[in-house]
Protein backbone atom coordinates (compact mmCIF):
# COMPACT_ATOMS: atom_id res chain seq x y z
CA UNK A 1 0.00 0.00 0.00
CA UNK A 2 1.23 3.50 -0.75
CA UNK A 3 1.42 5.71 2.03
CA UNK A 4 -0.06 9.35 2.28
CA UNK A 5 2.76 11.56 3.38
CA UNK A 6 1.57 13.57 6.20
CA UNK A 7 3.03 17.02 7.48
CA UNK A 8 2.38 17.81 11.41
CA UNK A 9 2.43 21.99 12.43
CA UNK A 10 2.44 22.91 15.68
CA UNK A 11 4.85 19.10 15.25
CA UNK A 12 6.97 19.69 19.18
CA UNK A 13 3.94 20.66 21.21
CA UNK A 14 1.87 18.34 23.40
CA UNK A 15 -0.58 17.13 20.52
CA UNK A 16 2.33 17.14 17.92
CA UNK A 17 3.96 14.94 20.18
CA UNK A 18 0.78 12.55 20.14
CA UNK A 19 0.50 12.66 16.20
CA UNK A 20 3.82 11.42 16.23
CA UNK A 21 3.60 8.76 18.51
CA UNK A 22 0.18 7.36 17.16
CA UNK A 23 1.28 7.63 13.55
CA UNK A 24 4.20 5.05 14.17
CA UNK A 25 4.04 2.28 11.99
CA UNK A 26 0.10 3.67 10.72
CA UNK A 27 -0.31 1.64 7.32
CA UNK A 28 -1.92 4.58 5.88
CA UNK A 29 0.45 7.44 6.54
CA UNK A 30 3.90 8.15 6.78
CA UNK A 31 5.75 11.18 8.31
CA UNK A 32 7.53 13.22 5.71
CA UNK A 33 7.55 16.87 7.04
CA UNK A 34 7.65 18.54 10.97
CA UNK A 35 7.24 22.08 11.21
CA UNK A 36 7.64 24.41 14.27
CA UNK A 37 8.49 27.51 15.79
CA UNK A 38 10.90 29.45 14.68
CA UNK A 39 13.56 28.67 17.80
CA UNK A 40 12.84 25.14 16.25
CA UNK A 41 13.01 25.24 12.35
CA UNK A 42 16.20 24.16 11.41
CA UNK A 43 16.98 21.59 14.30
CA UNK A 44 16.34 17.65 13.78
CA UNK A 45 12.93 17.18 15.58
CA UNK A 46 14.98 15.32 18.28
CA UNK A 47 16.75 17.83 19.25
CA UNK A 48 14.09 20.59 18.95
CA UNK A 49 11.12 18.57 20.58
CA UNK A 50 11.55 17.98 24.57
CA UNK A 51 9.66 14.44 24.04
CA UNK A 52 7.51 13.86 27.41
CA UNK A 53 5.51 10.83 26.34
CA UNK A 54 6.65 6.58 27.14
CA UNK A 55 9.01 5.31 24.77
CA UNK A 56 11.69 6.94 22.54
CA UNK A 57 10.87 9.74 19.45
CA UNK A 58 10.04 6.59 17.00
CA UNK A 59 12.67 6.64 14.36
CA UNK A 60 13.08 7.87 11.55
CA UNK A 61 11.44 11.09 13.04
CA UNK A 62 13.76 12.08 15.29
CA UNK A 63 16.42 13.22 12.38
CA UNK A 64 13.44 15.27 10.12
CA UNK A 65 14.65 18.31 10.02
CA UNK A 66 12.04 21.47 11.65
CA UNK A 67 10.78 23.32 8.88
CA UNK A 68 9.27 26.97 9.53
CA UNK A 69 5.05 27.18 9.57
CA UNK A 70 4.38 27.82 6.02
CA UNK A 71 3.93 26.02 2.50
CA UNK A 72 5.55 24.39 0.70
CA UNK A 73 6.48 21.48 3.08
CA UNK A 74 7.10 17.69 1.81
CA UNK A 75 3.88 15.93 2.29
CA UNK A 76 0.16 15.52 1.09
CA UNK A 77 -1.77 15.97 4.00
CA UNK A 78 -1.57 18.15 6.82
CA UNK A 79 -2.54 17.48 10.04
CA UNK A 80 -2.50 20.91 12.21
CA UNK A 81 -2.15 21.14 16.25
CA UNK A 82 -1.43 24.81 16.23
CA UNK A 83 -2.24 27.44 18.70
CA UNK A 84 -5.60 29.43 17.68
CA UNK A 85 -3.33 32.41 17.85
CA UNK A 86 -1.92 31.77 14.97
CA UNK A 87 -3.98 28.91 13.43
CA UNK A 88 -6.51 30.58 11.52
CA UNK A 89 -4.13 32.41 9.15
CA UNK A 90 -1.50 29.81 8.63
CA UNK A 91 -3.93 26.87 8.02
CA UNK A 92 -6.09 29.37 5.59
CA UNK A 93 -2.22 29.71 3.73
CA UNK A 94 -1.93 25.74 3.55
CA UNK A 95 -5.05 25.00 2.39
CA UNK A 96 -4.68 27.96 -0.25
CA UNK A 97 -1.63 26.23 -1.42
CA UNK A 98 -3.95 22.98 -2.06
CA UNK A 99 -3.17 20.98 0.67
CA UNK A 100 -6.05 19.14 3.13
CA UNK A 101 -5.59 20.54 6.55
CA UNK A 102 -7.13 18.06 9.15
CA UNK A 103 -7.43 20.46 12.09
CA UNK A 104 -7.13 20.27 15.98
CA UNK A 105 -7.03 23.70 16.60
CA UNK A 106 -10.10 25.36 17.41
CA UNK A 107 -10.32 28.63 15.21
CA UNK A 108 -12.51 26.89 12.88
CA UNK A 109 -14.88 24.54 13.78
CA UNK A 110 -17.48 27.23 14.44
CA UNK A 111 -16.86 28.37 10.76
CA UNK A 112 -20.61 27.58 8.82
CA UNK A 113 -18.67 26.28 5.96
CA UNK A 114 -16.12 23.90 7.66
CA UNK A 115 -16.63 20.41 8.91
CA UNK A 116 -16.77 19.99 12.96
CA UNK A 117 -16.42 15.93 12.53
CA UNK A 118 -16.42 13.07 14.90
CA UNK A 119 -16.56 10.36 12.04
CA UNK A 120 -19.13 8.31 13.69
CA UNK A 121 -21.75 10.86 14.13
CA UNK A 122 -21.66 13.35 11.59
CA UNK A 123 -19.43 11.88 8.45
CA UNK A 124 -22.36 13.50 6.29
CA UNK A 125 -20.88 16.99 7.17
CA UNK A 126 -18.05 16.54 4.87
CA UNK A 127 -20.27 17.63 2.60
CA UNK A 128 -19.14 21.29 3.04
CA UNK A 129 -15.77 20.50 1.62
CA UNK A 130 -16.99 21.30 -1.72
CA UNK A 131 -18.78 24.80 -0.77
CA UNK A 132 -15.84 26.13 1.28
CA UNK A 133 -13.78 25.37 -1.88
CA UNK A 134 -15.54 27.43 -3.85
CA UNK A 135 -16.81 30.19 -1.31
CA UNK A 136 -12.93 30.42 -0.23
CA UNK A 137 -11.52 29.87 -3.34
CA UNK A 138 -9.58 27.08 -2.64
CA UNK A 139 -8.74 24.50 -5.82
CA UNK A 140 -7.62 21.35 -4.34
CA UNK A 141 -7.35 22.06 -0.53
CA UNK A 142 -9.10 22.52 2.49
CA UNK A 143 -9.73 22.64 6.28
CA UNK A 144 -11.50 19.72 8.46
CA UNK A 145 -11.78 20.05 12.14
CA UNK A 146 -12.44 18.03 15.69
CA UNK A 147 -14.13 18.84 18.64
CA UNK A 148 -12.81 20.58 21.75
CA UNK A 149 -10.89 17.50 23.78
CA UNK A 150 -14.00 17.85 26.58
CA UNK A 151 -16.62 17.70 23.66
CA UNK A 152 -15.22 14.70 22.68
CA UNK A 153 -15.77 12.94 25.95
CA UNK A 154 -19.57 13.28 25.61
CA UNK A 155 -21.17 14.39 22.68
CA UNK A 156 -20.91 10.55 21.37
CA UNK A 157 -23.68 9.82 24.45
CA UNK A 158 -25.26 13.09 23.47
CA UNK A 159 -25.42 11.47 19.90
CA UNK A 160 -26.75 8.38 20.29
CA UNK A 161 -29.60 10.15 22.93
CA UNK A 162 -30.57 12.74 20.25
CA UNK A 163 -31.17 10.04 17.45
CA UNK A 164 -33.19 7.75 19.29
CA UNK A 165 -35.24 10.16 22.24
CA UNK A 166 -34.33 13.95 21.37
CA UNK A 167 -32.77 16.05 23.40
CA UNK A 168 -34.26 19.13 25.36
CA UNK A 169 -31.50 20.24 27.18
CA UNK A 170 -27.90 19.90 28.73
CA UNK A 171 -26.14 20.68 31.67
CA UNK A 172 -22.32 19.60 32.14
CA UNK A 173 -19.68 19.52 34.38
CA UNK A 174 -16.14 19.35 33.07
CA UNK A 175 -13.04 17.78 34.90
CA UNK A 176 -10.10 18.08 32.63
CA UNK A 177 -6.90 16.82 32.86
CA UNK A 178 -4.07 19.58 33.02
CA UNK A 179 -2.45 17.91 29.38
CA UNK A 180 -4.99 19.65 28.06
CA UNK A 181 -3.14 23.51 28.90
CA UNK A 182 -0.25 22.19 26.67
CA UNK A 183 3.19 21.79 27.95
CA UNK A 184 4.37 23.05 30.55
CA UNK A 185 0.70 23.52 31.61
CA UNK A 186 -0.67 24.52 34.77
CA UNK A 187 1.97 25.67 37.09
CA UNK A 188 2.08 22.96 40.16
CA UNK A 189 2.00 25.48 42.99
CA UNK A 190 -1.58 26.28 41.22
CA UNK A 191 -2.72 22.96 40.07
CA UNK A 192 -1.62 20.62 43.31
CA UNK A 193 -4.22 20.07 45.83
CA UNK A 194 -6.21 22.27 44.44
CA UNK A 195 -9.16 22.34 41.78
CA UNK A 196 -8.97 25.48 39.44
CA UNK A 197 -12.94 26.72 38.16
CA UNK A 198 -12.11 28.29 34.92
CA UNK A 199 -10.02 27.71 31.85
CA UNK A 200 -10.17 30.56 29.32
CA UNK A 201 -12.75 30.55 26.58
CA UNK A 202 -13.69 26.66 27.02
CA UNK A 203 -17.29 27.27 28.09
CA UNK A 204 -18.55 28.35 25.23
CA UNK A 205 -16.42 25.94 22.91
CA UNK A 206 -18.54 23.24 25.24
CA UNK A 207 -21.75 25.14 25.00
CA UNK A 208 -21.82 24.96 20.90
CA UNK A 209 -19.86 22.35 19.42
CA UNK A 210 -21.84 19.63 20.44
CA UNK A 211 -24.83 21.27 18.74
CA UNK A 212 -23.13 21.70 15.59
CA UNK A 213 -21.77 18.47 15.51
CA UNK A 214 -25.43 16.67 16.14
CA UNK A 215 -26.63 19.20 13.34
CA UNK A 216 -28.03 18.35 10.19
CA UNK A 217 -26.53 19.25 6.79
CA UNK A 218 -29.22 21.24 5.04
CA UNK A 219 -29.37 23.97 2.00
CA UNK A 220 -25.08 23.78 2.16
CA UNK A 221 -24.86 24.55 5.55
CA UNK A 222 -25.01 23.36 9.35
CA UNK A 223 -28.63 23.45 11.16
CA UNK A 224 -27.52 23.21 14.40
CA UNK A 225 -29.53 20.64 16.46
CA UNK A 226 -32.29 22.23 18.92
CA UNK A 227 -31.67 22.24 22.52
CA UNK A 228 -29.30 24.12 25.44
CA UNK A 229 -26.42 23.58 26.74
CA UNK A 230 -25.27 25.39 30.12
CA UNK A 231 -21.81 24.39 30.97
CA UNK A 232 -18.94 24.85 33.46
CA UNK A 233 -15.24 23.84 32.73
CA UNK A 234 -13.08 22.85 35.92
CA UNK A 235 -8.78 22.11 35.43
CA UNK A 236 -8.24 18.95 37.80
CA UNK A 237 -4.69 17.26 38.69
CA UNK A 238 -4.45 14.61 36.47
CA UNK A 239 -2.19 14.09 33.75
CA UNK A 240 -4.75 12.74 30.99
CA UNK A 241 -8.16 12.46 30.52
CA UNK A 242 -11.13 14.25 30.76
CA UNK A 243 -13.93 13.76 32.70
CA UNK A 244 -17.79 14.99 32.23
CA UNK A 245 -20.68 14.78 34.46
CA UNK A 246 -24.22 15.33 32.70
CA UNK A 247 -27.41 15.70 33.22
CA UNK A 248 -29.84 15.49 29.95
CA UNK A 249 -33.63 16.03 29.61
CA UNK A 250 -34.63 14.22 26.78
CA UNK A 251 -37.73 15.23 24.14
CA UNK A 252 -39.32 11.82 24.47
CA UNK A 253 -40.03 8.94 27.53
CA UNK A 254 -37.11 6.58 27.79
CA UNK A 255 -36.49 3.75 30.27
CA UNK A 256 -33.11 3.07 31.55
CA UNK A 257 -32.57 0.54 29.48
CA UNK A 258 -33.61 2.33 26.55
CA UNK A 259 -31.04 5.16 27.24
CA UNK A 260 -28.11 2.12 27.90
CA UNK A 261 -28.94 0.48 24.28
CA UNK A 262 -28.47 3.65 22.63
CA UNK A 263 -25.42 4.31 23.71
CA UNK A 264 -24.15 0.42 23.28
CA UNK A 265 -25.77 0.59 19.85
CA UNK A 266 -23.75 3.82 18.59
CA UNK A 267 -21.38 2.15 16.38
CA UNK A 268 -17.72 2.47 15.64
CA UNK A 269 -16.16 2.37 11.97
CA UNK A 270 -13.84 -0.07 10.63
CA UNK A 271 -11.54 2.82 10.45
CA UNK A 272 -7.55 1.71 11.27
CA UNK A 273 -7.96 3.84 14.69
CA UNK A 274 -11.63 3.24 15.43
CA UNK A 275 -12.16 1.20 18.49
CA UNK A 276 -14.08 -2.21 18.94
CA UNK A 277 -16.70 -0.02 20.55
CA UNK A 278 -16.92 3.63 20.19
CA UNK A 279 -18.88 3.63 23.82
CA UNK A 280 -18.41 1.45 26.91
CA UNK A 281 -20.58 1.66 29.44
CA UNK A 282 -20.03 0.33 32.97
CA UNK A 283 -21.96 -0.93 35.85
CA UNK A 284 -19.47 -0.39 38.41
CA UNK A 285 -20.87 2.19 40.75
CA UNK A 286 -17.09 3.68 40.80
CA UNK A 287 -16.42 4.42 37.15
CA UNK A 288 -15.33 5.52 34.95
CA UNK A 289 -12.40 6.75 36.32
CA UNK A 290 -9.25 8.75 34.62
CA UNK A 291 -6.58 6.17 35.22
CA UNK A 292 -8.46 3.30 34.91
CA UNK A 293 -10.35 4.09 31.68
CA UNK A 294 -8.90 6.75 29.74
CA UNK A 295 -6.47 4.12 27.73
CA UNK A 296 -9.72 1.89 26.15
CA UNK A 297 -9.59 0.95 22.74
CA UNK A 298 -6.25 2.31 22.83
CA UNK A 299 -7.53 5.94 24.00
CA UNK A 300 -10.37 5.64 21.23
CA UNK A 301 -13.38 4.66 23.57
CA UNK A 302 -15.20 6.78 25.41
CA UNK A 303 -16.57 5.34 28.97
CA UNK A 304 -19.73 5.90 30.36
CA UNK A 305 -20.70 5.14 34.35
CA UNK A 306 -23.22 6.25 36.89
CA UNK A 307 -25.97 6.28 34.44
CA UNK A 308 -29.56 6.05 36.60
CA UNK A 309 -32.40 9.01 36.43
CA UNK A 310 -31.99 12.33 37.78
CA UNK A 311 -34.06 14.31 39.97
CA UNK A 312 -34.25 17.40 37.97
CA UNK A 313 -33.02 16.40 34.94
CA UNK A 314 -34.16 13.24 33.03
CA UNK A 315 -30.61 10.90 32.99
CA UNK A 316 -27.57 11.75 34.63
CA UNK A 317 -24.36 9.97 33.38
CA UNK A 318 -20.13 10.38 33.98
CA UNK A 319 -18.36 10.02 30.53
CA UNK A 320 -14.64 10.17 30.15
CA UNK A 321 -12.38 10.27 27.28
CA UNK A 322 -8.65 10.33 26.60
CA UNK A 323 -7.88 14.18 25.63
CA UNK A 324 -5.28 14.09 23.51
CA UNK A 325 -5.68 11.07 21.53
CA UNK A 326 -9.93 10.10 21.09
CA UNK A 327 -9.83 14.54 22.15
CA UNK A 328 -6.59 15.72 19.87
CA UNK A 329 -4.11 13.73 17.72
CA UNK A 330 -6.88 10.92 17.57
CA UNK A 331 -9.48 12.24 16.02
CA UNK A 332 -7.65 14.32 13.52
CA UNK A 333 -6.12 10.72 12.30
CA UNK A 334 -9.64 9.13 12.23
CA UNK A 335 -10.48 12.12 10.58
CA UNK A 336 -8.68 11.85 7.82
CA UNK A 337 -8.67 8.29 7.67
CA UNK A 338 -12.15 8.92 6.39
CA UNK A 339 -11.57 11.25 4.46
CA UNK A 340 -9.11 8.71 2.28
CA UNK A 341 -12.13 6.12 2.74
CA UNK A 342 -14.61 8.87 1.41
CA UNK A 343 -12.20 9.16 -0.97
CA UNK A 344 -11.84 12.54 -0.99
CA UNK A 345 -8.60 12.32 -0.30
Amino acid sequence: MTKHRVGILGATGTVGQRFVQLLENHPQFEITALAASDRSAGKTYAEACAWKLKGDIPEPVGEIIVQAIEPPIDCDIVFSSLPSSVARETEEGFARAGYPVISNSSCYRMDEDVPLLIPEINPDHLGLIPIQQEKRGFSKGFIVTNPNCAVASFAPPLAALHRSFGLESVMVTTMQAISGAGYPGVASMDIADNVLPYIAGEEPKVETESQKILGVLKDGGIEKADFSVSAQCFRVDVIDGHTASVRVKLATTATLEDVVDSMKDLRSLELHSSPARLIEVLDEPSRPQPRLDRDRGNGMTITVGRLFPDNVFDYRFVSLSHNTVRGAAGSTILNAELLIDKKII
